[in-house]
């Protein structure tokens, strides 16, 4: 159950980190309380899934889950840089991620 709640944690992170350019530093309210939800459930998601996981794995997955979903959303919704460089860079942390999970059994 811990990675399924690492990956709702994740999928979280983007949602928030993509609505915050919205709240125009938090002074808009329902973007902001729409992104606070999401902070909100992001971490106790996360917590759910340390439970079961070790932190340091727990924590960069989750971390490259929102950067990779959200540089994702930001190439293809906010007309982003999609150099191959950058690219590549976003394949790394993919790498990363995917090294993390095979490894997380020893």
């Amino acid at each position: 159950m811990g990675w399924i709640y690492l990956l709702a944690a994740g999928l979280c992170e983007i949602f928030y980190a993509a609505a915050m350019p919205k709240t125009d530093g938090f002074t808009k309210l329902w973007p902001s309380l729409f992104c606070l939800l999401f902070i909100a459930a992001s971490m106790y998601l996360l917590s759910l899934s340390v439970r079961t996981l070790p932190i340091g794995t727990a924590y960069a997955i989750w971390v490259g889950i929102g950067a990779v979903g959200t540089a994702a959303y930001g190439i293809i919704a906010l007309n982003e840089d999609a150099s191959i460089l950058r690219l590549l860079c976003f394949v790394l942390i993919i790498a990363g991620i995917i090294g993390l999970k095979l490894l997380a059994g020893r």
